[in-house]
């Protein structure tokens, strides 16, 4: 008999590429018991689209059994189900249109054009520190109203949140005490400029959230900050992580980096494929609230489920040639932006700033090419480079 493969993403080569082992669960355990938190990995698109459909199992966290304290920790939409999570996703919705995402195109092109012409200049850059992060850090700020020389600031405080809610986070035995420091830290910084909105509102997206109402109801003030916070975390982390794939994943395969070269009009479906590759939010987590099965293995209530987004988007039974990295792959209903009620709400300013990125760094620089070893970040949820540096002449 075939020994059942464990996930265990504290493995290096498992943070490093954990493709393969998706894969061997998949084939061998698509419901998986892990040793790992007790948590059932999902590995099948139909079992984590299930998951994420079914409301037997719930997005708040709160509700794990296993959950380490964390004082003062409240629900967000994100950790909300209906019908709450529908009426903050109802008044959200209005404040994310299609004119916001236009309204930042213009910001958005002037500073790729600016850091890629510095790249020019001196014939090699670091992409997560000179392109990723500064161009969606620029682009959200903007589309947010924050000033920019904040940006530091906000750019520490995603990154310690992103570590401390990950996973591998919750094996520390601060998680509760530096959640709540970071969170207290990031929601005081913000109240101070929801109130200067409410005095004084602009044409951003946080006098929009402030001024959303529909039906007599409106955000309470909480809900503002809270949205804005996820929406900083999404805004920082996601996308310039994102785009350090993106690339990264092009240069492995350099045919598809010529095919795009060649045929700049693919970059939407380049994105859509190379989202669908190597995602940057790897899974997504519901916690049982009833006893229940899947596919055919109890689950119990209060257990937690990882939905792994990133195998489900390798799924054969879904992909032809999953393994195949293919830039005109069509259809592609892939689940990087997640599915049903909690479908990515940010996910048209992602595309945009994703498009424009990658399709400008291709565009730009026909010798574009590693000049040393990308450095991954140490988390698992949100998948991800700390460091890759290029020679673009």
């Amino acid at each position: 008999m075939a020994t059942v493969p464990m996930y265990d993403p504290y493995l290096p080569e498992v943070r490093e590429d954990p493709y393969p082992i998706f894969r061997a669960l998949r084939e061998a355990d698509p419901v998986h018991l892990s040793a790992f938190l007790d948590v059932v990995v999902l590995t099948r698109y139909a079992d984590v689209s299930f998951v994420l459909l079914d409301r037997r199992f719930s997005s708040d966290r709160s509700l794990w059994e296993w959950l380490p304290p964390m004082e003062g920790y409240e629900r967000s939409m994100i950790s909300l189900d209906p019908p709450d999570h529908t009426r903050l996703r109802r008044l959200v919705s209005r404040s994310f249109t299609a004119q916001l995402v236009e309204l930042t195109r213009p910001w958005a092109w002037t500073h790729v054009d600016e850091v890629l012409g510095r790249a020019e200049e001196h014939g090699a850059l670091e992409l997560m520190e000179d392109v990723a992060y500064p161009v969606t850090q620029t682009v959200f700020n903007r589309a947010l109203g924050l000033p920019q020389q904040d940006a530091p600031r906000f750019r520490a405080w995603t990154t310690r949140l992103a570590r401390i809610l990950d996973p591998l986070g919750f094996q520390d035995g601060d998680t509760g005490p530096s959640f709540r420091a970071t969170e207290d830290e990031v929601l005081a910084y913000l109240a101070a400029v929801v109130a200067a909105r409410r005095r004084e509102p602009r044409s951003d997206l946080i006098s929009a959230l402030i001024a959303a109402e529909q039906d007599g109801d409106a955000l309470s003030e909480r809900e503002v900050l809270l949205m804005v916070e996820i929406l900083l975390i999404g805004g920082y982390e996601t996308t310039a992580r994102l785009i350090g794939n993106a690339i990264l994943a092009l240069l492995k395969h350099p045919d598809q980096l010529a095919l795009l070269r060649e045929r700049p009009e693919l970059v939407s479906s380049a994105v859509e494929e190379l989202m669908r590759w190597d995602p940057p939010a790897q899974l997504t987590i519901r916690v049982a609230v009833e006893d229940c099965e899947l596919g055919g293995r109890p689950v119990r209530r209060g257990q937690l489920v990882a939905g792994f987004l990133a195998a489900a988007n390798r799924d054969p039974e879904q992909f032809p040639d999953p393994e195949r990295l293919d830039l005109t792959r069509s259809p592609n209903h892939h689940l990087s932006f997640g599915h049903g009620v909690h479908l990515c709400v940010g996910a048209p300013l992602a595309r945009m700033e994703a498009q424009m990125a990658i399709g400008e760094l291709v565009r730009r620089f026909p010798r574009l090419r590693l000049a040393g070893e990308p450095v991954r970040t140490p988390t698992v949820t949100l998948r991800g480079l700390t460091s890759l540096p290029l020679a673009v002449s």
